[in-house]
């Protein structure tokens, strides 16, 4: 059983919803990622997103790509991120992180190469944005024996048969694009959320994670209501770029706020109290 399966047991158990931020390694600078890590922590994550910065993304809005263009010029690398996770795991050896990034990195690496290091440096699990799970068959096997959950994106246009072949290949948790376009983008429909989240849970079997336009306390209580999880990125990001030199505070106080929120929910029917 891996340490994210754990963690949505006991969340469940008592009737709690999972607070997932995202971070971009190396933004707004290498020093600061490990205190932010701790921060979002103290602030009540249960899990961490930790953004492995890439030249080329398809999926990131304006204020992700930002970051990642500003931790690249400081020289972040997937080594580098593995790096952090490795001195973070000397602190903190419960709360599960997550990559997420591109194929191009995991591939100069070589993909067994990656889930060995990743898994020695404390990694529990990887979304590659451009891994469609019907093209990475044998990516998503070498992770599961390694020990990392390899965990998958299901956006609003996804067919049935993209629900099966993310059934067959994912594990952990389900990534729901709530919106059609980029991170920080367009409008959140809690309404259509709430309809597509039971057709997701019943077709591959993981708690299922939103996000894309969760930006306050409201918003991630709106979503917590119907869904397992809340993923939160780029407002992250920007707390952090509009209190510079005050990051890790920003980023607690920030944090609190939404585990407010989402501790205040009632139990849904049929969950533990």
């Amino acid at each position: 059983m891996s340490t994210i399966h754990t963690v949505f047991q006991r969340l469940q158990a008592g009737g709690r919803k999972a607070l997932i931020p995202f971070v971009t390694a190396g933004f707004p600078a290498p020093g600061l990622t490990l205190p932010l890590m701790h921060a979002l922590v103290e602030g009540g994550a249960d899990i961490i997103e930790l953004g492995v910065p890439f030249s080329d993304p398809m999926a990131d809005g304006p204020t992700i790509q930002r970051a990642s263009e500003r931790a690249l010029a400081q020289g972040m690398s997937l080594r580098k991120v593995l790096d952090i996770v490795r001195t973070f795991r000397a602190t903190d050896v419960t709360t599960p992180v997550v990559l997420m990034g591109y194929a191009n990195p995991i591939e100069a690496m070589g993909a067994e190469r990656f889930v060995a290091e990743a898994v020695a440096a404390g990694v529990d699990g990887v979304l590659v944005v451009d891994y469609p799970p019907e093209e990475c068959v044998a990516f998503a096997a070498t992770a599961k024996a390694g020990g990392l959950d390899p965990i998958f994106l299901l956006a609003p246009t996804s067919s049935a048969q993209r629900f099966a072949d993310v059934a067959r290949a994912g594990s952990g948790y389900i990534y729901y694009v709530s919106l059609k376009g980029v991170t920080g983008s367009g409008k959140l429909d809690v309404d259509e959320v709430a309809r597509r989240i039971p057709q997701i849970r019943a077709a591959v079997g993981m708690p299922v994670g939103v996000g894309f336009g969760i930006r306050d306390a409201e918003s991630a209580r709106r979503i917590g209501a119907v869904a397992d999880a809340v993923v939160i990125g780029s407002r992250i990001i920007e707390e952090i770029e509009n209190n510079p030199g005050a990051e890790v505070a920003c980023v607690t106080a920030f944090m609190r706020g939404i585990r407010a929120a989402l501790d205040g929910l009632a139990p849904a029917k049929g969950e533990a109290q």
